[in-house]
């Protein structure tokens, strides 16, 4: 059966943004990217499930959102790599929030390691999280979300380097990331008679906890050329920060973009132009 979207040509704008009585799942959103996108769904009324595989910073994220008002929030443990996981979270979501409206597929690594370097298990490993993650979760959250009938919205955060080739040492990473949108597009065709869009948002670099830590881990001085060389301001005149990207995946969650799917919005200041 065909599950269409609604026409919300009617609703004000104000009812267009607004996510109140909807249920979201965030993964990777203990800090970082997701944690600023868990607190734009909050802040637009969400009850939102923070996902992370440091189940101690998905606690005091959701802590923190939670008293900044807007909807609910729940904190729990979930390792994208492991289907198990990924479905145990989704079940929570049902069962705690009463359902699932949305789902943000952010958790994701980017290890630097030359490819004439690079160990088949590194490579594996970045794939298990940046492509069998956006899977696993995009199957888990579409298996509930058409059980229920409402339809749903999935967002997947890409990067521009699934648009391009990117920094010497990422050829995991890059080929990762052209996988998550090349996912986007083809479970956008699949989900679709059931009401699910599914989008994607390719950041330009942010700097994060995350991004620091894996230069840090690389060998790379946060002031060398090498790091300085990704950071350089953008045509726009500045760095980015996680909220530029949260921003977008709240218009792709809410029904701005009710009559958009299988596209990926770039969200990098110019940078691919």
């Amino acid at each position: 059966m065909q599950v269409s979207v609604p026409d919300v040509s009617s609703k004000s704008l104000a009812e267009l943004v607004s996510l109140s009585g909807r249920r979201a799942v965030v993964t990777g959103a203990g800090r970082g990217l997701g944690r600023a996108i868990a607190q734009r769904l909050v802040e637009a009324g969400a009850d939102v499930l923070v996902a992370d595989i440091e189940p101690e910073l998905a606690d005091v994220a959701a802590k923190n959102l939670g008293a900044r008002g807007g909807g609910r929030t729940l904190a729990t443990h979930l390792d994208a790599t492991e289907a198990a996981s990924v479905a145990a979270a989704a079940g929570l979501a049902v069962r705690e929030l009463g359902g699932l409206d949305i789902w943000v597929n952010n958790a994701g690594i980017f290890p630097a390691v030359p490819a004439l370097e690079m160990p088949v298990e590194t490579w594996d490993e970045v794939f298990a999280v940046n492509a069998r993650g956006v899977f696993l979760g995009s199957r888990e959250a579409a298996r509930r979300m058409s059980e229920a009938g409402r339809g749903g919205v999935i967002v997947n955060v890409v990067s521009t380097a699934g648009l391009r080739g990117t920094g010497p040492g990422l050829a995991a990473y890059v080929g990762s990331k052209h996988a998550a949108r090349g996912l986007t597009r083809q479970l956008a065709l699949e989900f679709a008679p059931f009401g699910i869009r599914v989008l994607g948002v390719a950041p330009t670099f942010v700097p994060t906890e995350g991004n620091m830590a894996a230069a840090a881990a690389a060998g790379v001085s946060l002031d060398s050329e090498e790091i300085l060389s990704v950071m350089r301001p953008s045509p726009l005149g500045r760095l980015g920060v996680p909220d530029d990207i949260a921003r977008v995946v709240l218009f792709c969650a809410s029904d701005l973009s009710a009559f958009m799917t299988g596209s990926t919005l770039l969200a990098d200041a110019g940078e691919t132009a």
